[in-house]
């Protein structure tokens, strides 16, 4: 059985960049090297931490070729969320970067996050929220709590982990079975 370990590493953009500004398309690409051979000689790191202390600015393009590409590379695999983050601009072009490639993105702020680029559907929102609100969660809880079916709160789940909203590990199920235990990015 696939166990996900627990592993969570800080990466700091500022420090594979050759300035503290990040411009267009083909800077981006040789970024996302350097971020790429990061991530891969930490192959036990679930979580990337990727702090932008020390990023005075980004485009559109940088973001898209290297912050986005990377979580959009590894989704269901591993989680990228954004730390040290204070300048609502880069917010934004992140964002923007995020939502043209379909890729959710969280933001935090000590122990608040926010979801910049696409967001859940309608009907996937409150079992995001659920999700967000605890250090894991189960599709059982989360059904007995929205009054829905476990096969339904699943379907969410599962969802929700396709998009890159979630992370997930298998689990021993009380029943015998395999249970995906679902994780917010952080």
């Amino acid at each position: 059985m696939k166990r996900m370990n627990e592993v969570t590493t800080v990466l700091s953009l500022r420090d594979l960049m050759d300035r503290p500004e990040g411009w267009g398309r083909n800077e981006g690409r040789e970024v996302y090297a350097r971020m790429l051979n990061f991530v891969e000689d930490r192959p036990d790191t679930v979580v990337f931490k990727v702090s932008l202390k020390g990023v005075k600015r980004i485009d559109i393009s940088f973001a898209s070729e290297t912050l986005i590409e990377l979580a959009r590379r590894y989704r269901k695999d591993k989680g990228f969320c954004l730390v040290d983050l204070v300048d609502q601009d880069i917010v934004e072009n992140i964002g923007a970067a995020a939502e043209k490639k379909q890729q959710p993105l969280l933001v935090w702020s000590g122990t608040s996050a926010e979801l910049v680029g696409v967001k859940p559907s309608e009907g996937a929102k409150e079992a995001f929220q659920f999700a967000m609100s605890r250090s894991q969660a189960r599709a059982t809880e989360y059904a007995e709590r929205a009054g829905i079916s476990i096969a339904n709160a699943s379907m969410k789940f599962k969802q929700l982990w396709e998009q890159g909203f979630l992370l997930r590990k298998e689990s021993n199920a009380e029943t015998g079975g395999v249970e995906f235990i679902y994780k917010r990015i952080v």
